[in-house]
């Protein structure tokens, strides 16, 4: 495997850009969907969620590329970005129609869980506006070019909302890599997002063309199981604890048949209860595997979104000039702080992410 050669910053206006779907997401809090009769509105997108954690954790520059609806629940959607502090320079602001039949915000109506009861989502994302973008309707060159990136991510949520995401993802992989910026791409296998149009066989044939382009992939063994159609023996999506010996072994697999991935690396998850999981990562870079701290019977309070900060704590690492090791510690602890608070998005900060992995505790700081 290649080493990864990443731009120096000075080159670059952007540390990093992302391209995705911004939702509105809409928690119940302690109580249900269904039961509910309030919601705290956060906003949230898989790839969105790994760039916002690279600026409000980590202080780097960086920039998404989405649509949105132009209307009053799209400019809700732009506050919650400002609060983030990703820039919005390369948002493109889509016409309303009036009521949502061409072009709307996306919808996640998300409860946490429980114990025994898992966390719950419920996406209303049909005809949002993100998912409406096509190949030519953004400026790679300025971004890419004139601009300059050094690190460019998206995901299988973004390549799965539309017939037209998937041809835009690889524009935008291949304008990245054309300027020498380092691409990352997290499979983020939903079933639901490809049950209508063609489930697991059109997965497997969309993220495969897109893996062409990917200098680091992120993915869990269903990740590669359902989205990139490998089979390794001993290795489940419905098991609910890795055997590591057979992940590293499908990860093998998949660097042979992919040798343009620089990097793969993804959580390693047992799920005891929705609130009680045992928690490490696991990066395969230049030949070796890198394992993070094991953190068992991790406390967690809202699971969703601890896999984008792992990934916003391994691309931290790699653009911070860490070696592997580091880059998938800040990875593991990035995550397991972002599930100690509500929403899809951190609240934590690089003091707290350094003290976890220096091997700190939650013992009261004062």
């Amino acid at each position: 495997m290649e080493k990864l050669v990443i731009k120096p910053k000075k080159e670059c206006r952007w540390d990093a850009a992302a391209l995705g779907e911004i939702m509105i997401r809409l928690d119940p809090g302690d109580t249900r969907i269904k039961t509910t009769r309030s919601f705290t509105a956060w906003e949230g997108g898989g790839e969105y969620n790994v760039i916002r954690g690279l600026k409000r954790c980590f202080g780097m520059d960086t920039t998404v590329v989405t649509a949105i609806a132009d209307n009053d629940v799209g400019y809700l959607l732009q506050d919650l970005i400002y609060q983030g502090g990703v820039d919005q320079s390369h948002v493109k602001w889509m016409p309303f129609d009036g009521i949502g039949r061409n072009v709307r915000v996306g919808l996640n109506f998300t409860e946490r869980g429980f114990g025994v009861r898992g966390a719950l989502g419920v996406s209303d994302r049909a005809n949002s506006a993100a998912s409406q973008l096509k190949v030519g309707d953004i400026d790679w060159n300025r971004l890419f070019k004139e601009e300059g990136v050094r690190w460019f991510h998206c995901g299988g949520i973004f390549a799965a909302l539309s017939a037209t995401t998937p041809e835009l993802t690889i524009e935008a992989m291949k304008a990245a890599k054309a300027n020498g910026t380092i691409t990352s791409y997290d499979l983020n296998f939903r079933p639901s997002l490809w049950k209508a149009i063609g489930g697991t066989e059109k997965a497997v044939e969309v993220n495969r063309e897109i893996a062409k382009y990917v200098d680091v992939m992120i993915g869990n063994e269903e990740d590669f199981t359902a989205a990139l159609g490998f089979k390794v023996e001993g290795v489940s999506k419905h098991v609910t604890g890795i055997n590591v010996d057979n992940f590293k072994n499908m990860i093998k697999q998949v660097v042979k048949e992919f040798p343009n991935f620089k990097a793969v690396g993804n959580t390693l998850r047992e799920v005891h209860t929705a609130t009680i999981n045992d928690w490490s990562a696991i990066l395969y870079y230049q030949g070796d595997f890198y394992q993070a701290r094991q953190m068992d019977r991790l406390e967690i309070y809202d699971r969703v979104g601890g896999g984008d900060s792992f990934a916003s704590g391994l691309i931290y690492g790699f653009l911070s000039g860490k070696t592997p090791e580091q880059c998938i510690n800040y990875g593991a602890a990035h995550g397991a702080l972002a599930m100690t608070t509500p929403g899809d998005t951190t609240m934590a900060s690089l003091k707290e992410v350094e003290k976890l992995v220096g091997g700190g505790s939650a013992r009261v700081d004062r």
